[in-house]
């Protein structure tokens, strides 16, 4: 795939959605970087479900860390893997007031070093909260760039390189939610909505559904 047929991909993706952003419902970078970490392995409406609840009482490293791990267990017990999860939240607000003033850092090393925060979340963080041009490569944009032939890699970091090395500048901090929202709704693992697929004409996928 040329950069001609990668730009008019994302420029209709663009006109479709001018302004995509995550469907995690968060207000600050601390509420996005608990939204990640809890959406492991879950879905965004299960997780959304919990935090709504969750951040009216504990919206804060603070305050969440004095729920204490069995309480915050409590609030998101609807969510696959909760006790980790609490876990790992609870040693990540430790860290964000020991070392870092209880704010969310803006560096990538920084976020991975945080309890439960991976590259993936980590550039959810960057890309989501302070808008910067990075790619969180999930299940669902390693599926679209592959089978659409926009980035072809063997592991989510090859694609994620691929990513970052051929998306047009204009269209990078944006990437991460077209292509998301995209594999989530449109093309999908085991049935693509290709029929229905605005970008259909110029997919590199050989074997397009109806």
């Amino acid at each position: 795939m040329n950069k001609a047929r990668r730009s008019a991909i994302f420029a209709r993706l663009r006109d479709a959605n001018p302004a995509p952003t995550t469907e995690l419902v968060y207000r600050t970078p601390f509420e996005l970087l608990v939204a990640v970490i809890l959406s492991a392995q879950a879905t965004d409406r299960s997780v959304n479900l919990a935090t709504e609840r969750l951040f009216r009482v504990a919206s804060t490293p603070e305050q969440m860390l004095a729920l204490g791990e069995a309480g915050l267990a409590e609030h998101i017990r609807t969510i696959g893997l909760y006790n980790g999860k609490a876990k790992n939240i609870i040693a990540t607000c430790e860290r964000l007031l020991t070392a870092h003033g209880g704010e969310v850092p803006r560096e990538r090393a920084a976020l991975e070093a945080l309890p439960g925060v991976g590259r993936k979340t980590a550039n959810v963080v960057l890309n989501t909260a302070f808008g910067e041009p990075t790619v969180a490569v999930d299940t669902h944009i390693f599926r679209v760039a592959n089978r659409t032939g926009l980035a072809r890699g063997k592991t989510p970091l090859a694609v994620e390189k691929a990513l970052l090395k051929h998306v047009p500048a204009e269209f990078l901090k944006d990437a991460h939610h077209w292509l998301i929202l995209h594999g989530r709704y449109v093309c999908q693992a085991r049935r693509p909505r290709c029929g229905e697929c605005l970008i259909a004409d110029l997919c590199d996928h050989p074997h397009k559904a109806g």
